[in-house]
């Protein structure tokens, strides 16, 4: 088993034009079981580090950069930035692995994301993990995201880089000081600055700008497609919910259970806005999943 992935590429198209995404590989490459983790609105593949190194013994793990995230280009129109592109890039990348399904873990915006697709017909994903996410987001959760997405910090260290991200990931619950840097270590980047090597956030600023442009009208049309997409998923899904997300509650998980087709959930205690899936009991939710009976 690899300590490390292994770093790909594919060329995706937008209306914009074409961009490459990055995605980081664990497991043998000829394995035909493919478990693709997809991350929240401002993380990387590398969130899932922990998870794929176990569950590589098993799978070929691949976990993308969305566009204009970590290795991956920004997109040259900002208003891309939106879920049907990333639907379209992940459906990309799935013909890049050829390989007919995947299972998918996804992580509030790659739960979405996973949502999406799923309930496509003839959709590749065949069982579907959606981490404390669904449908209907609260207003309080987007305005807690929208304080700080696009914000164009700079850090004079690396730690004063990690500093600041521990400070808006309080709600991911407990973590050692080593898994928090092993967490937040591939968010930063060094560039060049007036007094030397700064820090900055591996993002495109302008992620904020589909972002903070959603109206009520907007929302609640997408509410409405994402719970058609949700009802539509013919196979077993997990929703997994953080005990205190402001994001996930638990009458939109009691609506899904309800009014998804084969749905099954577990609540992590102590835990908000998202559980990490590195302590390893997290990680046996996973693998108890997609590997169990």
């Amino acid at each position: 088993m690899s300590a490390s992935p292994r770093l790909g590429f594919v060329q995706c198209l937008s209306p914009a034009g074409l961009h490459r995404i990055a995605y980081h590989e664990w497991g043998d490459p000829a394995n035909p079981r493919v478990l693709m983790c997809v991350h929240g609105l401002t993380r990387t593949g590398r969130d899932f580090d922990e998870l794929a190194k176990v569950m590589s013994a098993d799978y070929r793990v691949v976990c993308p950069d969305v566009a204009g995230r970590g290795r991956s280009e920004w997109l040259a129109d900002p208003r891309c930035y939106v879920l049907p592109q990333y639907v379209s890039d992940m459906v990309t990348l799935i013909a890049r692995l050829n390989v007919e399904s995947v299972d998918w873990f996804g992580t509030s915006m790659g739960g979405l994301m996973g949502i999406g697709l799923a309930g496509l017909p003839k959709s590749p994903i065949r069982k579907l993990l959606v981490n404390d996410v669904g449908p209907r987001l609260t207003a309080t959760s987007i305005e807690r995201i929208g304080s700080y997405v696009g914000l164009k910090v700079r850090f004079k260290t690396f730690e004063e880089g990690l500093a600041y991200l521990k400070t808006i990931s309080t709600s991911f619950g407990h973590h050692s000081p080593e898994q928090w840097r092993e967490l937040n270590g591939a968010i930063l980047k060094p560039v060049s600055g007036d007094k030397g090597l700064e820090w900055i956030l591996h993002y495109d600023p302008a992620l904020a700008v589909p972002f903070r442009d959603i109206t009520p009208e907007l929302a609640q049309a997408g509410e409405a497609a994402l719970w058609h997409s949700f009802e539509a998923v013919p196979g077993p899904v997990m929703v997994v919910r953080g005990e205190q997300s402001d994001l996930l509650t638990r009458e939109t998980l009691d609506e899904m259970i309800r009014r998804g087709r084969d749905v099954r959930s577990v609540e992590i205690p102590n835990v908000g806005h998202a559980p990490t899936f590195v302590q390893p009991e997290q990680i046996a939710i996973a693998r108890n999943f997609f590997l169990g009976a």
